[in-house]
């Protein structure tokens, strides 16, 4: 080959490396960067939607069934979904990116030709190269756009969860909710049930606004649950956090108002109990409002009993074990509604101090029934007849426990609480006060004297402490005839529903009297609502599209970026051919 042919060879060589260096390398580079950008950008946005649209659990980036309910989607799931798809994103542009740089310079250099394509090969390799920046800089930005999304969704939770709060706590508050347990061995307090979900039963203790849910919680099978009692979160049903027991239901919408009945053995606590129960019952009635047992156990007990007494018959002694709690559902025109725990142990649980200190449920309440058997007091005993004497163990026995002595047991072990055992009600009632008036020693006991009465015989020092713990002590007389209305009278008092309901004349009507309350809920159950177990829950299916619509909206901005800047760089390059000088 000639020198000449060389030459001629270096001269068209060294054209080619100018027009490519000149012409073709600045529009090809940055449109190899441009091009290498997007495509990057694609297979974000491609394993972004395989990754965030399927609506099973399963996929890409799974969603692992929790153990009780889900968290919410933005503090925990949707940083899953983020690294599942950088994960998977950042080796794929990598190796395409390799390969492509690769099938090129095999291309380039597989012949002769290569030689004068260099500024080709050089633009593609370095735009390629070059577009690992914006690369780094568009996965930043999607970072950024995950935070802004989260923080956006955050900050919404974060008022609902405070505002839901407050709400609930408001609501305890103003209607001075009180929450404990009935069931013996237990009698806690209860700051917050376990709730159970009506779907599959399973226990949920933290059921509140919170990490899992603002306003409703997703149970593992998929049901909503509310968070808060306005939310009607008293519609399922709740358990004790601290003895597991079933507690009644509607419970933390209403006060739950315990009622212990103080006594000794044979005072008559059951027998003035059941009196209260069916005298309340006929008040509810004839003001068109509503009572019910919890348990039905109690309502066939209490029938029972109610059998016993129209037989004229004893009711049976109550047994030697810790009580459950009679609980009675109370609803009273005007919205007024109560939970009543009556307490009825066996009297020798006062007979000692050790045996007082295991009823822990004198620690909630802020009123108590105190029943007197008048025949129990010395004074009273002392004074009887032989021919009073068997009329008394005839018709009713009569307890060996001085009531003194049980008041003072009961007194001791208030003074342990925090409030030293403060009392805002509490009611004295002498019972069999029928047989007491047959008595010479009682002949002249009248309702309004029954106070004095009391501290005539012996019981004055108890009667003026009773009157220093209590903000108000009230006087009653109970015997089996003691009319209905009066006792219903005094339980409302008792229980804080003095106000509620106007007085009834309940002994007019019989047939309401001896009727039996029901158990029927007072309110309709939680509906089991909710997606498939197999599907993500839907707040979850919410997020991961709000975070997809942003991706798009991202993607959209970038391709009107890319618009522009070529736009405006083949201006460039028509003025560079114009006016090359």
């Amino acid at each position: 080959m000639g020198p000449v042919v060389i030459g001629l060879m270096i001269v068209v060589w060294l054209g080619a490396m100018y027009a490519g260096f000149v012409l073709v390398f600045p529009v090809l580079f940055p449109a190899a960067v441009a091009a290498a950008g997007l495509a990057a950008f694609g297979l974000y946005y491609l394993h972004a939607v395989r990754a965030l649209t399927p609506r099973e659990r399963s996929g890409p980036s799974p969603v692992d069934e929790p153990e009780v309910s889900y968290r919410t989607y933005l503090l925990g799931q949707a940083w899953r979904d983020w690294w599942t798809i950088t994960r998977t994103v950042v080796p794929r542009v990598y190796e395409t990116a390799r390969s492509a740089i690769v099938r090129l310079t095999k291309l380039q250099f597989g012949g002769l030709w290569g030689f004068f394509a260099f500024p080709f090969w050089l633009a593609v390799c370095a735009g390629i190269v070059v577009a690992a920046v914006p690369a780094a800089v568009l996965g930043l930005a999607l970072t950024v756009l995950y935070g802004a999304v989260a923080a956006v969704g955050l900050a919404a939770w974060s008022v609902c969860v405070l505002a839901l709060a407050a709400v609930e706590r408001g609501f305890m508050v103003y209607g001075r909710i009180l929450q404990t347990c009935p069931h013996p061995f237990c009698y806690e307090r209860i700051g917050l049930p376990v709730y159970a979900c009506p779907g599959c039963g399973a226990r949920h203790p933290r059921l509140t606004p919170g990490a899992a849910g603002a306003f409703r919680h997703v149970c593992k099978c998929g049901t909503r649950l509310p968070t808060t009692v306005p939310l009607g979160r008293f519609r399922l049903a709740a358990y004790c956090p601290h003895c597991e027991g079933r507690l009644p239901e509607r419970i933390g919408r209403v006060r739950i108002e315990p009622l212990p009945f103080v006594g000794g053995p044979a005072a008559g606590k059951t027998t003035f109990m059941v009196l209260g129960i069916r005298a309340l019952h006929a008040r509810a009635r004839a003001a068109h409002g509503r009572l019910a047992f919890v348990e039905r156990r109690h309502a066939e007990a209490y029938a029972a009993m109610v059998q016993v007494f129209n037989s004229g018959g004893r009711p049976a002694k109550t047994g030697p074990e810790l009580p459950l709690a009679t609980m009675l559902d109370v609803e009273l025109p005007g919205r007024v509604r109560r939970i009543l725990y009556l307490f009825d142990p066996a009297g020798e649980h006062y007979t000692g101090a050790t045996e007082v200190e295991s009823l822990r449920y004198l620690d909630h309440g802020e009123a108590l029934l105190f029943v007197v058997d008048p025949f129990a007091l010395p004074y009273v005993r002392h004074s009887l007849g032989e021919s009073e004497l068997h009329l008394v163990e005839e018709s009713a026995g009569t307890s060996e426990e001085d009531p003194a002595d049980t008041l003072q047991r009961v007194l001791n072990e208030l003074r342990t609480r925090p409030d030293r055992g403060r009392q805002k009600r509490i009611g004295v009632i002498v019972t069999k006060l029928d047989l007491l008036v047959k008595t010479e020693v009682g002949r002249d006991v009248t309702a309004g004297g029954l106070r004095d009465w009391l501290a005539e015989v012996g019981l004055g020092n108890s009667v003026r402490t009773l009157e220093q713990v209590a903000s108000e002590v009230r006087y009653f007389g109970s015997g089996l005839s003691t009319a209905p209305g009066e006792v219903a009278d005094l339980l409302l008092w008792a229980s804080g529903l003095a106000s509620a309901t106007p007085p009834v004349p309940v002994e007019a009507s019989p047939d309401i009297i001896d009727e039996v309350p029901g158990t029927s809920p007072m309110r309709a159950p939680w509906p089991v609502r909710g997606r498939d177990p197999a599907l993500l829950p839907l707040g979850y299916q919410v997020g991961r599209w709000s975070v997809l619509g942003g991706l798009s909206a991202a993607g959209l901005a970038l391709l009107f970026a890319v618009g522009v800047a070529a736009s405006l760089l083949l201006h460039e390059v028509k003025i560079g051919f114009l006016y090359p000088f």
